[in-house]
């Protein structure tokens, strides 16, 4: 895996978390991942905005129109009482799941 990839399942978590900062357009959210991942994550648009409009239907973000600090027109999204409660939910699966990860690399052979 390169080191941009963006392990498939932590699309929701990322998001949702960059959200709980407040309203972000696309690319504020991206590099805000971008940005506190030092880097290591990036967020593609053509990943980005499907999942977007997944979590808009199941009703963890929600978005509105509005203006970028450059001026420019751009859709906002900001998460929900339901999106802060998935969020919750994703942030205990990823420990769950990085507790399973570390267990077996802790495994020692025989």
């Amino acid at each position: 895996m390169a080191k941009h990839d963006v392990l498939q399942g932590t699309l929701a978590l990322l998001v949702l978390r960059a959200l709980a900062r407040g309203p972000l357009h696309g690319y504020g959210i991206t590099s805000n991942i971008q940005r506190v991942s030092n880097e290591l994550l990036r967020v593609e648009e053509g990943s980005l905005y499907p999942a977007l409009h997944r979590m808009e239907e199941a009703g963890w973000v929600t978005s509105s129109w509005g203006e970028t600090d450059t001026g420019r027109r751009a859709r906002f999204y900001s998460i929900t009482p339901a999106g802060r409660k998935q969020l919750e939910q994703e942030k205990a699966q990823w420990s769950r799941l990085t507790s399973g990860v570390q267990l077996v690399l802790a495994w020692r052979d025989a």
